[in-house]
C-alpha cells in the first residue's frame, strides 16, 4: 500500500512538537495530520493542522507544560520557520485520562 509522505516542512514541524512535549514515546500518539500549500505575494510555505493524544498519568500538567509559551516559543525547523503556531481548541480530558490536543501552525521557506 502507497501511504502519503509528509513534506519535508510538516517531518520536520512534527519531530520539533514531539521534543517539544519531552513525553516517551508511547505517551503521545499523532491522531491526524494535514499540510496545505499556503502563499502570499512575499512567501511560500504550509498551513498545518495536527492533532494528539496524550497518554497516561498526568497527561494534563504534560500538555500543560508542552503547551505553555507554545505561541512565542522558537521552534527550530532546518530550511524552515514557524510564522505562527497555537491551539485550534483547547485541549479536551478523555474518560480514559487522555487528552486532546489539536494545534494549527504555519510554517514558511527561510
Amino acid at each position: 500500500m502507497n501511504r502519503p509522505r509528509m513534506s519535508a516542512a510538516a517531518s520536520s514541524l512534527l519531530r520539533t512538537l514531539l521534543r517539544r512535549a519531552q513525553l516517551p514515546a508511547d505517551r503521545i500518539l499523532l491522531t491526524h495530520w494535514i499540510s496545505t500549500d499556503w502563499q502570499s505575494l512575499t512567501f511560500s510555505g504550509e498551513r498545518h493542522q495536527a492533532g494528539f493524544r496524550v497518554r497516561g498519568a498526568g497527561a494534563a500538567e504534560a500538555v500543560g507544560q508542552w503547551l505553555d509559551g507554545i505561541e512565542e516559543a522558537d521552534l527550530p525547523l532546518g530550511r524552515y520557520f514557524v510564522a505562527e503556531i497555537g491551539l485550534s481548541r483547547e485541549p479536551v480530558a478523555q474518560d480514559d485520562g487522555s487528552v486532546l490536543v489539536e494545534l494549527e501552525a504555519l510554517t514558511l521557506e527561510d
